[in-house]
C-alpha cells in the first residue's frame, strides 16, 4: 500500500494520511510504556516539545519514540523556528478507529491489577 503523507511545507516530517492510519501500527506505537506516557501527556495539553516530558531515557530514545508515535499516525509534529511540536491527531483517529484512543487512555490511567 502506498502511504500518502502531509505536504512537502512540514520540512521534511513524513505523517500518513488520516485514510492511511493502520491499526497495527496505532498499537504498536501504544505498546510501550514511554510512548503511552508521551500520548497521555499530549491529551492533556497541545503542543508539546519533546523537552516537555519528563522522560527517564536519553535524547535519541525521546526522539525515536516521537518518530514512532508520528510514523504510526498518533501524533502529527510541526517545527516552529528549531522547536519541533507535538500533538495528538485525537480528531483523525477517532474517525478511523472509534474509541480506541480513548479506551487506551483511560485503561493507562488505571492502576496496574493485582492478584
Amino acid at each position: 500500500m502506498d502511504t500518502q503523507v502531509t505536504s512537502p511545507t512540514e520540512e521534511g516530517l513524513a505523517h500518513p494520511a488520516a485514510e492511511d492510519i493502520e491499526l497495527a501500527a496505532v498499537l504498536h506505537a501504544l505498546s510501550d510504556p514511554m510512548r503511552l506516557r508521551i500520548v497521555a501527556g499530549l491529551a492533556a495539553q497541545r503542543d508539546r516539545t519533546c523537552k516537555s516530558f519528563d522522560l527517564p531515557v536519553t535524547k535519541s530514545t525521546c526522539t525515536h519514540h516521537f518518530r514512532v508515535l508520528r510514523e504510526a499516525g498518533v501524533i502529527h509534529q510541526r517545527l516552529e523556528g528549531t522547536t519541533k511540536l507535538s500533538c495528538l491527531r485525537r480528531d483523525e483517529l477517532e474517525a478511523r478507529f472509534p474509541g480506541l484512543l480513548e479506551s487506551v487512555l483511560r485503561a493507562a490511567d488505571q492502576p496496574p491489577a493485582t492478584d
